[in-house]
């Protein structure tokens, strides 16, 4: 069995400019994001499955990528909840005196400890490639899906799928990018680099 797998990143919000912590927040394209999504567009993608998050930026994405097709929404792709940094930058947290300390021990955790308020990255990783496993489950063999989605979610998949294994923020990746690969039942393997 061999699927082609793409991973797309939505394009950028208003709060991805402000390089805010945008996770739960349910955010719109901004005007680049949309422009990210119309250029990624030129690259020709085609998909017969389109699995997005429930949240506005992922479906409209799609909406951009693939006109008159449509997504499957599944919440267990949802990006993570950053509790109380959520739609705060790294700067407005930092400077604040109640939110401050609680931000300088996250980040001594490598970002992997539970977010205050929010999700633990193990729990946000174990819901992301549950929710990614039942999607290709449902897709034929030899058909191509298209994940739209977010960058956290596209970090947990290919961390746990990917071979050669990398960590997880080797697979960071930007707004409005994709990565292309092949899905074997088990492993998923990068056909090329990424696309934007």
């Amino acid at each position: 069995m061999m699927n082609q797998i793409l991973l797309i990143r939505h394009g950028k919000t208003a709060g991805n400019i402000r390089r805010a912590y945008i996770g739960s927040t349910d955010e719109p394209l901004c005007p680049e994001g949309l422009k990210q999504m119309r250029l990624l567009s030129k690259e020709g993608l085609s998909a017969q499955r389109i699995i997005t998050s429930p949240m506005k930026r992922t479906i409209e994405s799609a909406a951009v990528l693939f006109p008159g097709m449509k997504s499957v929404p599944d919440p267990g792709l949802r990006e993570t909840d950053f509790g109380v940094f959520e739609g705060k930058t790294a700067d407005e947290i930092s400077s604040d005196p109640e939110l401050g300390p609680l931000y300088s021990a996250w980040l001594d955790t490598g970002c992997q400890g539970p977010v205050p308020g929010g999700e633990d990255i193990k729990s946000f990783k174990e819901r992301v490639c549950s929710a990614f496993e039942c999607q290709m489950a449902k897709i034929p063999e030899c058909a191509t899906a298209a994940f739209v989605i977010h960058g956290g979610c596209i970090m947990a998949i290919m961390e746990k799928f990917a071979i050669p294994h990398h960590d997880f923020y080797h697979y960071h990746i930007a707004n409005g990018a994709a990565i292309r690969c092949t899905w074997d039942g088990s492993h998923l393997e990068m056909t090329g680099g990424a696309l934007c």
